[in-house]
């Protein structure tokens, strides 16, 4: 009589293929993995989540999957000492010297750095120090500074300091639409309006600060007034009527009233 084949085996028996040996059923069961072993180690409610984590070195996964890490310890000051140089256009040595002395007292005072007013190289130098607690610190101070390189006041700029949803976004005529000539400087007035009315408009209706610097455009502010702003310039920009830029604003400050 032939040899049974393997689909012809009887189910209590498996064959080891190395050696061409029946295994009995008691292996088959030793081979099986238990789910309730594979399933995650669950923390000791008991135990505080930080204490359990301090005291074991294994990865523990949460309810959800998600891996428990211990929380980062507190360091004292920073790793090491960091240097930023912050360029100073020609036009705005002038104005930051004069505007020095209200410059200079939230970096030492609040951020804790050291900084100077290179004069030779034209540039703002500031550095970080063992007294220096923030480890955002010495990029807040350099967004500080250059907001002010830009043409913004120093009271707009400190705003950088103190909230952390601010962001200057920065884009020139050019990329919206190429005018030269007279074309580019109608649209430059266009967006200036008469006495900077135009601007002051967009500013109060958005929320924002904006700079007028030649063909480039500086807006500080939140995500959303940005893109506000950003719609409204853009707009007079392509040749829109400035009434209609004008009601459309009035209609946005509207909203946002209502908003908050």
């Amino acid at each position: 009589m032939p040899a049974p084949t393997a689909l012809q085996r009887q189910p209590e028996e498996i064959v080891d293929d190395a050696e061409n040996v029946p295994l009995p059923m008691e292996v088959e069961d030793e081979l099986l993995i238990d789910p309730a072993s594979s399933a995650p180690t669950e923390i000791n409610p008991s135990i505080s989540a930080p204490a359990a984590l301090e005291n074991d070195t294994e990865m523990h996964i949460d309810e959800e999957g998600r891996p428990k890490f211990a929380p980062a310890k507190n360091t004292d000051g920073p790793l090491k000492v960091e240097t930023r140089k912050v360029p100073i256009p020609p036009h705005r040595m002038t104005p930051l010297k004069a505007s020095w002395p209200k410059i200079y007292p939230p970096l030492v005072e609040h951020l804790k750095l050291q900084v100077r007013m290179n004069i030779k190289n034209r540039a703002v130098e500031l550095r970080s120090s063992k007294h220096t607690s923030d480890p955002g610190a010495l990029q807040k101070g350099e967004d500080f500074v250059k907001a002010f390189s830009l043409g913004f006041d120093v009271d707009d700029a400190i705003a950088l300091l103190r909230l952390d949803d601010l962001y200057i976004e920065t884009f020139e005529i050019k990329d919206v639409k190429t005018l030269t000539g007279e074309h580019l400087g109608r649209a430059i007035g266009r967006i200036a309006g008469k006495d900077g009315k135009m601007k002051f408009a967009i500013e109060n209706a958005s929320r924002t600060r904006v700079v007028l610097a030649d063909q480039k455009i500086h807006i500080l502010g939140g995500f959303r007034n940005i893109h506000i702003a950003r719609e409204a310039i853009v707009s007079l920009i392509l040749g829109s009527p400035p009434g209609k830029v004008y009601g459309n604003l009035r209609t946005v400050a509207s909203r946002m009233k209502e908003r908050f």
